[in-house]
């Protein structure tokens, strides 16, 4: 897209947002936008597939913070401009300087200012894209290869870009003479250059359109990518995949493509940074007089922990080595904390084994300290 468009159409609108919206407010818009009008999820529907084709092109400016601000920069000067008061000496008022509103609008463009021949099209960088991902708890630890269905808006490979008919060819728009912009006056005081209304901006006027395109160029492309997701990967991470977005324009570079993951949560797992951690319940009298377990591990045999005599509940031990592989290539620790398991009913060998203790045990309480210390 030209950027001389940009200031003809609203995309805080398009994506349902006030203009001072916030990133995430911005990106939670556009998902939930993307959700409802993909391709994939409409199939035949053209009027979805048009819509998701200007929720991708208003989200490819608005999530760029250098686009976003040259977008409202542009559509702000126009809003000036055409509201009459701007300020500015009219040519011939007098004053030290007359000014000549193309200047300002074809440096804005890339118009070089008073000039009305055709200029060369300017390499554009391709779009942004944004993807999600759902991974396993095992393929976020040890990586994995994931192929992604990509949909795009692209170059149409029928008319490769040019919106007229196989055969045919664009013409030069007689009103501008190909420069995409146009100059009139703006209440009979000053001239004002803006988007030809002839061609909307791409000095190109199709006779015969594209039957895939309809004109536009575009047209939204299909491909599979096999990415890479490193080891250790974190829920709601946000992947850049370098120059896999959308591809430029006039020998422009390729955009980026972001892939956020989300990962399942393990049943007996968790992780804490490169370590794997467990929680696994233990009996009183295993802490007490001690004991050797053995433990799960993810992806291997178990590991066998040894548990001192007096071991409070809550420890924590590291088996080194056990947990899962790190980006440096290397693999982290498992950390095995230990719960005492209190039984929820006991029987009568059990009871009375348990009372011999407390017998033994005298009138001595762990809670005594407690008062000491208040008192």
């Amino acid at each position: 897209m030209a950027a001389s468009d940009w200031a003809t159409k609203d995309f805080y609108k398009t994506l349902g947002v006030k203009k001072d919206a916030s990133q995430d407010e911005i990106k939670k818009a556009y998902r939930k936008l993307a959700r409802d009008n993909h391709p994939d999820s409409n199939p035949g529907n053209a009027a979805a597939e048009e819509r998701f084709k200007e929720i991708s092109e208003a989200y490819a400016v608005l999530s760029s913070t250098d686009k976003r601000k040259e977008y409202d920069e542009q559509r702000s000067m126009f809003g000036q401009f055409r509201g009459g008061n701007t300020g500015f000496r009219p040519p011939g008022a007098g004053g030290p300087q007359d000014f000549d509103m193309s200047d300002l609008f074809g440096g804005l463009f890339g118009g070089g200012g008073r000039a009305r021949g055709r200029q060369r099209p300017q390499p554009r960088k391709g779009d942004d894209l944004e993807t999600e991902a759902s991974i396993t708890f095992q393929q976020a630890v040890d990586g994995a290869t994931l192929p992604l269905r990509m949909t795009s808006d692209e170059a149409c490979a029928t008319c490769h870009g040019t919106g007229a008919r196989p055969g045919t060819t664009p013409k030069v728009c007689p009103k501008c003479q190909g420069s995409g912009m146009q100059t009139g006056a703006a209440g009979g005081l000053f001239a004002m250059t803006e988007p030809c209304d002839e061609c909307r901006g791409r000095g190109l006027i199709v006779e015969h359109p594209c039957d895939i395109c309809r004109g536009s160029g575009r047209a939204p492309s299909a491909r599979t990518l096999n990415v890479k997701v490193p080891p250790g990967v974190k829920d709601g991470q946000r992947i850049r995949l370098k120059g896999k977005g959308g591809k430029g324009d006039n020998g422009g570079p390729n955009g980026d493509l972001f892939l956020v993951v989300h990962v399942a949560p393990h049943q007996l797992f968790g992780r804490k940074g490169d370590h794997l951690t467990i929680t696994v319940p233990v009996t009183f009298d295993e802490v007490a007089l001690g004991a050797q377990i053995q433990v799960p591990t993810l992806d291997g045999p178990p590991v066998r922990i040894k548990i001192p005599a007096g071991t409070p509940t809550g420890r924590t031990f590291r088996a080194t080595g056990r947990g899962g592989s790190t980006k440096a290539g290397g693999r982290g620790d498992l950390l095995v904390t230990v719960e005492v398991q209190v039984p929820s009913e006991l029987s009568d060998v059990e009871k009375a084994a348990v009372e011999t203790l407390r017998d033994a045990r005298g009138a001595a309480s762990p809670r005594d300290g407690l008062f000491e210390a208040v008192g």
